[in-house]
C-alpha cells in the first residue's frame, strides 16, 4: 500500500475537523426568518447551552450572499454593546451553507411589547435604550438601515436588543460595496425606510428616520404609512402630546437636513420630554410651558400647598 500524500492527509484532517465542528450544534425549531436567512434554536453540545443559529436559506448561495452573511457576522462581532446580540461562532453546514451562532434572546418583540398594557413612560424608556444601541453602532461606523419594531426584542430582564443587521452599511468595509446592497438598490422596509434609501443612499440620518417610525408606532400602535406625511397620520382620537408629535415629525422629515442630525440629539429630546424639560423640536405656548414647569416641580408645589393649607387650618382653629 502506497503512503498517502501530504495534501491528501491535509484534506482528510480538514474533513474530520469540519465534521467535529458541525456536530457541535444540534439544530432545533425555526424561530425567525430574515431577508436572506433563517434563524433556528440550536443546542451547543460543547458548552451545554441554547443558542440561536442563523443560516443562509439557499443551499447554493451566490458569492454575494456568502459575503453578506459573513459581513453581518463580522459587524455584530465588532459591536460589543448590551443592546446588540453577541456573536459566538461562525462556520459551514455539510451542504455548504454558511452560518453564525449568536446568543439566544428570550423575551418579546417590541411590537408585541407596545400593544401590551405598558405605560407611555415605560415605552419611551425602552425606546431610549434602543437609541443608545443605534448611536453606539453609528460611532463605530455602522448604519442599520432597517429599524422597525419587528427588529427589536425586549429581554426577560428589561434589556432592549436591536436585531437583524443583514442590510447594515459600514464605512469601514475593506471592500466597499461587497456584501451590501448595490448602489441604487433600495434596502429597508416601507414606512420605516427613509426616502433617500429608495436610491440606495443612506447615512446616520436614515436611521433617525427609522427610529422616528418606531416612535410613531410606540405612540399609536400603528405602522407609519410610506405614502403619507407623518403630520397627516395622527388619528383624531389619538391623544399624543404635542412635544412627542414634534419629535416624531422632525425625525421623519422627508429631507435629511431637516431631521435630527444624530440619534443622540433625538434621544436627548425624548429624555427632555420625560424629565419635563423644554423639547428642542417643539415651540411650546405659555400655558403648555406653565403646565410643564408645574409637572417638573410638582413635589415642591404640593409641599407648599400642604404647608399653606396647614397654616390656614391653624389660623381658623386659633380664631375659633
Amino acid at each position: 500500500m502506497s503512503p498517502l500524500s501530504d495534501s491528501t492527509v491535509a484534506r482528510l484532517r480538514a474533513l474530520v475537523d469540519r465534521s467535529a465542528e458541525q456536530a457541535r450544534y444540534e439544530i432545533g425549531e425555526l424561530i425567525g426568518e430574515g431577508g436572506m436567512g433563517s434563524v433556528y434554536l440550536a443546542r451547543d453540545r460543547e458548552l451545554d447551552r441554547d443558542v440561536a443559529l442563523k443560516v443562509l436559506r439557499d443551499a447554493a448561495p451566490t458569492p454575494d450572499e456568502r459575503e453578506r452573511i459573513v459581513r453581518e457576522a463580522r459587524i455584530l462581532a465588532s459591536l460589543e454593546h448590551p443592546g446588540i446580540v453577541p456573536i459566538h461562532d461562525v462556520g459551514t453546514l455539510p451542504d455548504g451553507r454558511l452560518f453564525y451562532v449568536m446568543k439566544r434572546v428570550r423575551g418579546e418583540r417590541f411590537d408585541d411589547f407596545v400593544r401590551g398594557s405598558r405605560s407611555r413612560t415605560e415605552l419611551l424608556r425602552a425606546f431610549l435604550q434602543m437609541c443608545d444601541a443605534v448611536a453606539f453602532a453609528h460611532a463605530a461606523g455602522v448604519i442599520h438601515r432597517d429599524l422597525k419594531p419587528q427588529n427589536v426584542m425586549l429581554g426577560a430582564f428589561g434589556e432592549v436588543l436591536v436585531l437583524d443587521w443583514g442590510v447594515a452599511k459600514t464605512s469601514r468595509s475593506p471592500r466597499p460595496g461587497v456584501g451590501e446592497a448595490a448602489a441604487g438598490t433600495a434596502a429597508g422596509t416601507p414606512g420605516y425606510m427613509a426616502p433617500e434609501q429608495l436610491s440606495g443612499e443612506a447615512d446616520e440620518r436614515a436611521d433617525v428616520y427609522g427610529l422616528g417610525g418606531v416612535l410613531f408606532f410606540l405612540l399609536t400602535s400603528e405602522h407609519p404609512s410610506p405614502a403619507r406625511d407623518t403630520a397627516d397620520q395622527w388619528g383624531s382620537g389619538t391623544t399624543v402630546p404635542p412635544a412627542l408629535r414634534a419629535i416624531c415629525g422632525r425625525a421623519r422629515a422627508a429631507h435629511p437636513a431637516a431631521r435630527y442630525q444624530s440619534v443622540k440629539s433625538m434621544a436627548a429630546d425624548v429624555a427632555n420630554y420625560l424629565d419635563a424639560l423644554p423639547v428642542v423640536a417643539h415651540a411650546e405656548g405659555i400655558l403648555e410651558r406653565a403646565r410643564r414647569i408645574a409637572l417638573r416641580h410638582r413635589t415642591a408645589i404640593l409641599l407648599v400647598l400642604a404647608y399653606l393649607a396647614m397654616r390656614v387650618a391653624l389660623l381658623v382653629f386659633t380664631r375659633g
